[in-house]
């Protein structure tokens, strides 16, 4: 059952799109890396230059309580007032509880994750963010200002559309209109090489993906049919061998009549 279960996922259109979709959104997490790595410390090394508090060191071991950050020393304080300024949307939730204040001045990465969704408190490093949070620091730190705000907003849109459906199935036209988001997207990127290789992982994903699924199923099928030719060899066995002992018991009875 749960072959058949698989074989019939992988030959259902609407759960391959879901898994392209799926797959772009990791080449695109990928692809993003050293975009936006290179951005946050140009980022965070001009509000060093620019503010002398900042350079300071906490002395107080500032930590958020649940998502709020208060009763902080003058240098997380100051840190948070900067972070807000360059928020796009000062007025949402800032999620601080991704943060520890202490390591802002020294970690770009600290400091980006106060514009991620929650539950980045773990994480270091852009190649361990998945794309939601990449793409959320892009649309809420106004340091992205060569990125439009309004195409980041649609991938957002359609990751979340993607990562809510329940049965993993997105129909053909929302897989058709994705796309051209994803290219419109990515086409903001032409002078970053790591964006133009993902943009044409893109491109190759429907094929390639598509490819994999034929592959599974033939695997799949070609293990069933082994079984079922085991199942029937060991059929045609069992008769045979019954076959052979009706023959023996048969021979005896012959055996004992002429006696």
């Amino acid at each position: 059952m749960v072959r058949e279960e698989l074989v019939r996922r992988l030959n259902d259109r609407e759960y391959i799109n879901w898994l392209k979709a799926g797959r772009c959104l990791l080449i695109l997490k990928n692809g993003l890396h050293r975009f936006i790595s290179q951005h946050m410390k140009s980022f965070h090394a001009d509000l060093l230059n620019q503010n002398t508090v900042l350079r300071k060191q906490c002395v107080t071991s500032c930590r958020p309580r649940g998502n709020k950050l208060s009763g902080t020393c003058m240098v997380c304080a100051e840190w948070q007032r900067v972070i807000i300024k360059h928020h796009r949307q000062p007025d949402a939730t800032m999620n601080w509880d991704n943060c520890f204040p202490p390591a802002w001045r020294t970690d770009h990465w600290e400091v980006a994750k106060a514009y991620m969704p929650r539950g980045q408190g773990k994480v270091k490093g852009a190649d361990q963010f998945d794309a939601s949070a990449l793409l959320n620091l892009i649309n809420y730190c106004d340091c992205f200002q060569s990125v439009n705000p309004k195409l980041v907003r649609e991938v957002i849109r359609y990751r979340n559309e993607l990562m809510h459906s329940c049965e993993m199935h997105m129909k053909d036209e929302w897989m058709r209109c994705y796309q051209i988001t994803l290219r419109r997207f990515v086409q903001q990127f032409s002078h970053v090489p790591q964006m133009t290789t993902a943009g044409q992982e893109i491109n190759e994903v429907s094929v390639c993906v598509c490819v994999c699924a034929c592959v599974c199923v033939c695997v799949l099928l070609s293990e069933l049919l082994q079984e079922r030719l085991q199942e029937l060899l060991y059929a045609s066995d069992a008769a045979d061998d019954a076959a052979t002992k009706t023959q023996v018991r048969g021979t005896n009875k012959d055996f004992h009549l002429h006696e």
